[in-house]
């Protein structure tokens, strides 16, 4: 495999550990996103846990997985 690995992190509500997971691999330098089937926007305590961490995830938002579905997942 060439190129960088980008990883989708699903869920049903993509408001709080689907979160956290894509905070966590994009702190490392990983390319991640995260999705939900039925996006219920994004938790206040995520992100009051997040800051704990030094992760500013005030901008974020609940996506639903229709968004990344164009969206290229592997690389060749």
């Amino acid at each position: 495999m060439t190129g960088s690995a980008r990883v989708l992190v699903v869920c049903t509500g993509n408001a709080a550990r689907s979160q956290m997971a894509e905070a966590f691999l994009s702190r490392e330098g990983i390319a991640a996103a995260s999705a939900g089937t039925h996006p219920a926007g994004v938790h206040p305590l995520t992100i009051a846990v997040l800051a704990e961490v030094g992760i500013d995830w005030s901008g974020a938002r609940s996506r639903g997985i229709g968004e990344m579905l164009d969206e290229p997942w592997t690389s060749s």
